[in-house]
């Protein structure tokens, strides 16, 4: 018969770092694939109004967004009344006409006819404000409008 030995002192192998490399990988490509980034940060509040009948837009690329509220808490120093902002600065019913222009100036010839101009408006904003932002929006022969809104029932 065969006798079994009794083994001291076994050691551990050594952990294998050989698919350290790929695990890291893998961790990267999960990140840059899952991060989305914003491309402007808000300065003021945007509580969007709720509507019944909403479509999505097609291209997003062919959007230039024109946001309109009161100053977020963290900006309260610009005041209480509300704000026009153009991507990431606020902005006065003049500088409607420029930030239109070089939004076109950056687009191809062809999609120009194509672009809209789409106001994400508070729904605490007065009204005044939204049609001072619609009348800069016709001098400069922007004439497609889109209020952008949350899903839900129009009456609240």
């Amino acid at each position: 018969m065969s006798k079994f030995k009794k083994g001291g002192s076994k050691e551990l192998p050594a952990i294998s770092t050989a698919s350290l490399p790929d695990i890291v990988f893998m961790l990267l490509f999960f990140f840059m694939v899952a991060t989305v980034m914003r491309d402007n940060s808000l300065k003021i509040k945007n509580n969007l109004p709720s509507a019944a009948e909403t479509e999505k837009l097609g291209k997003k690329n062919l959007v230039m967004f024109i946001y309109a509220g009161k100053p977020s808490d963290s900006y309260k120093n610009v005041g209480t009344d509300a704000k026009i902002q153009l991507n990431d600065k606020f902005a006065d019913l003049n500088d409607i006409g420029p930030f239109i222009a070089a939004e076109r100036a950056s687009k191809r010839e062809e999609e120009i006819p194509q672009l809209i101009a789409a106001l994400k408006v508070d729904k605490e904003t007065n009204m005044g404000l939204v049609s001072d932002i619609e009348q800069a929006l016709r001098k400069v022969a922007q004439l497609k409008i889109n209020y952008t809104t949350k899903n839900g029932s129009g009456l609240k």
